[in-house]
């Protein structure tokens, strides 16, 4: 199963290449989310190749995969608040913003909707699509995407596109489609 993972991710950054509107031009992908949601395994797929590992503090995890001008600038981040204002740092000039959430961690869903909260609060951010990976359906205690976005509030965003994609980052379900549309609207917001 892994090995088939992997043949559909590779193709997901080959439809991201294609849809760059110029060669030289740096696609800039934020993927957020709490600790445990599931960023690594999309990761792990995603860039079999080329990862640098970063560790500027402990608590949070950032991690830059660049493929042929496509740059995912990813972030595993910790619960220590007190680094949050370091993160601006890598907010500026982002594309798209992809935020994983883990649908079967209940007790976590007021946690993972306030930090959401935050960063679509956030000047920087401001008006950058938003992806939502309701990730880990595969497991039977997940929430649906529905129940998330309801209780996120999420049909109360009007200053950006946004979508919410049931998915499971291990048996890959449901990331294509969530990636097709994150190339959708990086090239809608770059003419």
């Amino acid at each position: 199963m892994p090995h088939l993972l992997g043949q559909h991710l590779l193709g997901l950054l080959s439809i991201l290449r294609k849809l760059k509107s110029a060669p030289d031009q740096e696609v800039r992908i934020l993927l957020l989310g709490l600790d445990n949601a599931g960023k690594t395994t999309l990761l792990k797929q995603l860039a079999s190749e080329d990862i640098s590992h970063i560790t500027p503090t402990q608590g949070f995890n950032i991690k830059s995969v660049q493929s042929q001008g496509f740059k995912l600038n990813v972030w595993d981040i910790g619960g220590q608040r007190k680094i949050r204002p370091y993160w601006r740092n890598y907010f500026e000039n982002t594309d798209v913003l992809i935020y994983v959430i883990d649908s079967a961690d209940r007790k976590r869903f007021e946690e993972t909707g306030q930090e959401l909260a935050e960063l679509l609060d956030e000047e920087k951010l401001s008006g950058v699509p938003v992806l939502i990976f309701a990730n880990k359906q595969d497991l039977l205690t997940a929430a649906p995407a529905s129940e998330i976005a309801e209780g996120l509030n999420l049909h109360t965003i009007r200053d950006r596109v946004w979508q919410i994609q049931s998915c499971s980052a291990l048996t890959g379900e449901g990331v294509q489609d969530g990636m097709n549309w994150v190339c959708k609207n990086v090239n809608a917001k770059k003419k």
